[in-house]
C-alpha cells in the first residue's frame, strides 16, 4: 500500500516491518561477533513474521533471496547496520562523556539501547514512538527478564502529533542539553516532515546539545517509476520466500534538504561521514554499486551535529 501522510502500521507490515528487519541484520552481526545486541533475535521471534525470523536465526541465508547483479538486498545490511549501530552507540558514549544527561531517540522502534549500553549515574532516555510500538517493546523486553540500564522513559505518541509535547510532559527540559538520534528515519519521512522535526528538534536544544542523522540522499531527480520496478525485481525472491512488503511503497519522494547544511544554517554545527567510509573504518567492505540500481545504502550520510 502506498505511503500516505495519514496512514498506520505495525511492527509486522509497512514501514514498521523495516524496524523488525533491521533488528533481524542487528541479530545476525550479533552472531557474527561485530556488535552485541542480545535482545534483537528475541525481538524479531516475538514480532512473528516467519520471513525475519528465519533470516535472523540463520534459518535462511541472503544469497537464498537475493538477486543477482544487484546491490539492493540482503547481503549487504548485515554489515551496514552493524556500523551504523557502532556509530549511534559511540555517539551516546561521546555526549555522556561531555556531561550530557538526557537522550532522546526518535522512532526507537526495536532499539533496545536502554537496556544494552552502560549508561552514567543520572542519565534519562526517552524513547519516542507509536503506542502500540511502545507497548509492544516494553512487554516483551519485560517478558524476556530484562531491565533497562538506565532511567527509560517512553514517550508513546506518533511523530505526526505534538510528541515535543508528550516529551516535555515526559520529563524532557529544553534547558539542558541533550543527545537526540535519528536513526533509520528520515526516509521514511516526507521532505517537509523531516524540515519539521529538525526545526522541532532545534526548538527543544539547548547550547550544547547533539544530534546523530542518518540522512539519506535527494532522489528528486530520479525516474522514480524506473527505480521502483528495479526494487521489485531484485526483492521479488523475498516475497516468494514469503515476505510480504513492497519496498516501493515504503518512502517519500520529492525534493529533499541536505540534513548537515539544514541544521549548519540553524545554529548547528555538522560532521558528515559517507556510508562507505564508516563500513571502512569499521572493517567491512564496501557495498557493491551498480549504475542500475538506484539509490541503496552507499548514498546515506551520517551526521553528528552540535548546537552553538
Amino acid at each position: 500500500m502506498t505511503r500516505t501522510n495519514e496512514d498506520t502500521w505495525d511492527l509486522a507490515t509497512s514501514v514498521g516491518a523495516t524496524a523488525t528487519l533491521v533488528a533481524a541484520a542487528r541479530a545476525i552481526a550479533t552472531r557474527d561477533g561485530v556488535i552485541d545486541d542480545p535482545f534483537a533475535e528475541p525481538l524479531v521471534r516475538a514480532v512473528g513474521v516467519d520471513f525475519m525470523t528465519r533470516w535472523a536465526s540463520g534459518d535462511l541465508s541472503s544469497t537464498d533471496v537475493d538477486s543477482g547483479g544487484t546491490s539492493w538486498g540482503l547481503a549487504q545490511m548485515p554489515a551496514a547496520m552493524a556500523a551504523r549501530t557502532r556509530y549511534f552507540d559511540q555517539f551516546f558514549a561521546d555526549a555522556a562523556a561531555a556531561g550530557i544527561r538526557q537522550a532522546v531517540i526518535l522512532a526507537s522502534g526495536l532499539d533496545a539501547r536502554a537496556y544494552r549500553l552502560d549508561w552514567p549515574a543520572g542519565m534519562t532516555v526517552y524513547e519516542i514512538d507509536q503506542p502500540a510500538v511502545v507497548e509492544f517493546k516494553t512487554t516483551t523486553l519485560a517478558g524476556l527478564g530484562a531491565e533497562p540500564k538506565v532511567d527509560r522513559r517512553a514517550v508513546a505518541v506518533d511523530l505526526r502529533d505534538d510528541w515535543p509535547a508528550a516529551l516535555q510532559a515526559a520529563g524532557f527540559d529544553a534547558s539542558q542539553p541533550s543527545a537526540w538520534i535519528a536513526e533509520g528515519l528520515y526516509g521514511y519521512l516526507p521532505p517537509e516532515a523531516q524540515d519539521r522535526l529538525l526545526d522541532a528538534v532545534t526548538a527543544l536544544s539547548a547550547p550544547g546539545s547533539r544530534l546523530g542523522s542518518e540522512a539519506v540522499p535527494n532522489t528528486a531527480g530520479l525516474d522514480s517509476e524506473d527505480n521502483r520496478e528495479r526494487m521489485r525485481e531484485s526483492t521479488a525472491k523475498m516475497r516468494e520466500h514469503g515476505l510480504d512488503l513492497d519496498f516501493t511503497d515504503l518512502t517519500f519522494v520529492g525534493e529533499r534538504n541536505d540534513v548537515g547544511e539544514y541544521l549548519d544554517a540553524r545554529g548547528w554545527s555538522s560532521v558528515g561521514t559517507p556510508m562507505g567510509q564508516l563500513l571502512s573504518s569499521n572493517g567491512f567492505d564496501a557495498i557493491p554499486e551498480s549504475e542500475d540500481d538506484g539509490p541503496t545504502m552507499n548514498g546515506v550520510t551520517y551526521f553528528t551535529s552540535t548546537r552553538g
